[in-house]
C-alpha cells in the first residue's frame, strides 16, 4: 500500500487516477478546489482536502495531514491544471498570473510543503503538455497555458538535478490530446480516440513504476496532435 498524492482531482484524468489508486489499495490524498466529485464515490482509503494551490493556508493544511496521518509520502503527482483560451493581446496580466499561480507555483508549493515527507524511493510526477516542449506544435489562444506548462518541464529537470542524491525521482509526461473537458477548452469540439481513463491508467503505472528507469526526464505521451 503506497501513499499517493494527487492534485487536479475533481474531473478528468486526476479524478480517474483516484479511482484507479483506490481499487489498487493505495492510500490516495485528492485534491482540488472543489474536493465533492470524489467525496462522493465513498472509497476506502481515500481522503479529499479542497485546496487552492495558490493558497499557502491550503497548502499548510496538507502538510498537516501529512504530518498526522501518514508521515510519508510515496508518490506525487502534480496533475492540476488551469487554462485560458485566448488572444494573446486580450490576456490581462491578471489572467496571466492565475494561470501560472496554478500551474507553476502550485506545482512548486505542494512540491516543497511534501519533500520532508518523501523518501529516496519516492516519486514525484509532473503533468506537463506536448504544447509545452520545445519544437512541438503551438496552438494560438494558448500563449499562458501551454509556457507555463513549459516552466514545468525545466523545473522538474532541475528537481531532478538537485535531489538525485538523495531523492525523491522526478520525471514529467508531456501528454497528447486526451478527451477531457480540458481538451473542450482549448480546442472546442474536438474527439479524439484516448479517454481520460486511458490516460489515467498510464499515469498511475508510470508513477508508481517508472522512476526505476527514468530521473528527470521528459517523457511525452501522445499518439496525435489535435
Amino acid at each position: 500500500m503506497k501513499n499517493i498524492v494527487i492534485t487536479g482531482t475533481s474531473r478528468g484524468i486526476g479524478y480517474e487516477m483516484v479511482k484507479i489508486f483506490a481499487e489498487k489499495g493505495h492510500r490516495v490524498l485528492a485534491l482540488s478546489r472543489n474536493d465533492q466529485p470524489v467525496s462522493q464515490l465513498n472509497l476506502e482509503h481515500v481522503k479529499t482536502i479542497s485546496c487552492d494551490l495558490s493558497k499557502e493556508s491550503d497548502l499548510q493544511k496538507v502538510s498537516v495531514f501529512i504530518s498526522k496521518q501518514w508521515k510519508q509520502v510515496d508518490v506525487l503527482i502534480n496533475n492540476a491544471g488551469a487554462l485560458i483560451n485566448k488572444p494573446f493581446e486580450e490576456i490581462s496580466a491578471n489572467e496571466f498570473h492565475q494561470i501560472y499561480s496554478t500551474n507553476v507555483f502550485g506545482v512548486i508549493g505542494l512540491t516543497q510543503k511534501l519533500l520532508p515527507f518523501m523518501q529516496q524511493t519516492s516519486h514525484v510526477v509532473n503533468i506537463s503538455t506536448m504544447g509545452g516542449v520545445q519544437g512541438s506544435v503551438k496552438f494560438p489562444g494558448l500563449s499562458a497555458y501551454s509556457s507555463s506548462k513549459a516552466a514545468v518541464i525545466t523545473l522538474t529537470e532541475l528537481l531532478a538535478e538537485e535531489y538525485k542524491e538523495k531523492g525523491p525521482s522526478f520525471n514529467v509526461l508531456a501528454l497528447g490530446a486526451v478527451q477531457t473537458e480540458m481538451l473542450e477548452e482549448a480546442f472546442p469540439g474536438l474527439k479524439v480516440p484516448l479517454s481520460a481513463k486511458d490516460m489515467a491508467e498510464y499515469i498511475a503505472s508510470f508513477s508508481l513504476t517508472g522512476h526505476k528507469f527514468y530521473n528527470g526526464k521528459l517523457l511525452q505521451v501522445s499518439n496525435s496532435t489535435p
